[in-house]
């Protein structure tokens, strides 16, 4: 089978960064599905693995976990798909990725795909939704509110793929008013697109600027996707007494000191977490794509996909990552079809 791979990592100004390779296609056992790839997308995570993770001596390393494609073959303790079946998913950290043409998953993080969607629209989703859903409703709890504060929520680099699916949940399944951060004309306007109620520019003091919105009190919630440790100061200061603040990202020092005096909860949020340690709410990943496609199909919220290349190729690929490695990046970059068919 076709791959895109590396044996040594490091930066993209290097020819062996990303390379197009040979496979053999594996073979689904246990819970796993053998799945044609059609589509998979870019995140950050794609590039940081990149960037440091050596494969074992010898060996390919092959990235990518946002994919859609066509089940082809089912393990023996497989219930709830079957060949034919068209899915989408974000694989598990610790196997090998989608940027193949035939890729193994664990059929309970997976979701058949919204059915208005192609391969590539749904490509772009599963990560981003997995992180945003989960930080909404398992890690901040949006939907019990903070005493005294404001029903908001600021999130934190709004245009981003996993802001730009944040906006649309908080604004499909709560009722909270959702403030996002852009620094350029054309991400405010991708936030104000997909339903935030509030725009502030985080190239500027943020506090002032939360202060300043008709809001009544301070934000019971803030979500940082992004540059949190450039931001801390002024979260620790716009934010609610008793407030919950969440992040994805990796900072390399985290002082929550400034939150002890407002008593704020602070969550991190890692998508991989349920498939790395299989715990024991595993299958909540694929009931949550599961209802993602739903409101998709019924129109309450939309792909985020705002880039496709094709086909799916090691030049194509190194293009995505850099543009993501960039920061200036709205919504999410998807490629799509490999050179050979599949």
């Amino acid at each position: 089978m076709q791959a895109i791979g590396y044996r040594v990592p490091g930066a993209l100004d290097r020819e062996d960064t990303l390379v197009d390779i040979t496979l053999e296609t594996p073979n689904a056992k246990g819970y796993d599905l053998l799945v044609a790839v059609k589509a998979i997308s870019v995140n950050p995570v794609d590039t940081k693995v990149r960037q440091g993770m050596a494969p074992e001596a010898g060996a390919w390393k092959v990235l990518g976990w946002d994919a859609a494609g066509v089940v082809v073959a089912v393990g023996e303790a497989v219930r709830n798909f079957a060949p034919g079946d068209e899915i989408y998913y974000a694989g598990a950290l610790g196997r090998p990725g989608t940027n193949a043409q035939f890729h193994l998953v664990d059929e309970r993080i997976v979701a058949r795909k919204p059915a208005s969607l192609g391969f590539a629209d749904a490509a772009a989703l599963p990560l981003t939704a997995i992180t945003a859903w989960e930080t909404l409703f398992d890690r901040l709890r949006v939907t019990t509110p903070v005493p005294s504060a404001a029903p908001a929520l600021l999130i934190i680099g709004g245009a981003g793929g996993v802001g730009s699916i944040a906006i649309q949940l908080a604004r499909a399944m709560t009722e909270l008013t959702v403030i996002a951060t852009a620094s350029r004309p054309e991400t405010a306007d991708w936030c104000r697109v997909l339903g935030a109620h509030f725009i502030v520019d985080h190239s500027q003091p943020l506090a002032a600027q939360v202060a300043a919105l008709p809001l009544g009190a301070a934000p019971a919630f803030v979500f940082s996707t992004t540059n949190t440790d450039m931001h801390l100061p002024a979260i620790a200061e716009l934010i609610a007494a008793q407030g919950r603040f969440a992040l994805i990202d990796d900072p390399a020092v985290l002082d929550v000191n400034p939150f002890k005096r407002k008593s704020v909860s602070v969550h991190w949020e890692f998508m991989f977490t349920r498939s790395m340690f299989e715990t024991a709410d595993i299958a909540a990943q694929g009931e949550l794509l599961a209802q993602v496609a739903r409101l998709v199909d019924a129109g309450t919220i939309r792909t985020t996909r705002t880039e496709t290349f094709s086909p799916i190729d090691a030049a194509n690929l190194r293009r995505a990552h850099a543009l993501v490695e960039s920061g200036r990046t709205r919504g999410k970059i998807v490629l799509e079809g490999f050179g050979g068919g599949l």
